[in-house]
């Protein structure tokens, strides 16, 4: 997934909130495969937490409590795709170009 000498951003953090990275050319390695399924764990995380965000906030009667804690969830989801959305954007960018 990366290019020669490219470091891949990983899907979690480090100690302290740190970036993680990964040096590898090999994208059916261990480490590459489950950063990959991670992302899209994450990803489909999102799109999940996306609906019920939607639903809360079309319930009139929904508590700041819940709105509080959802904010929370979101605050974190958004983070998490953040970082899938950097790394492959960075990978795209490093790719080579394709000559049809």
């Amino acid at each position: 997934m990366t290019a020669r000498n490219e470091l891949r951003l990983l899907p979690w953090s480090g100690p302290e909130g740190k970036p993680c990275y990964l040096s590898t050319d090999d994208r059916g390695g261990y480490m590459s495969r489950l950063a990959d399924n991670i992302e899209a764990d994450q990803l489909d995380a999102a799109a999940s937490l996306l609906e019920h965000a939607s639903a809360t906030l079309d319930d009139q009667d929904v508590n700041p409590e819940d709105l509080r804690r959802l904010t929370g969830e979101l605050t974190g989801t958004l983070r998490d795709v953040l970082r899938v959305a950097t790394s492959r954007g960075h990978l795209l960018g490093a790719s080579e170009p394709q000559h049809f």
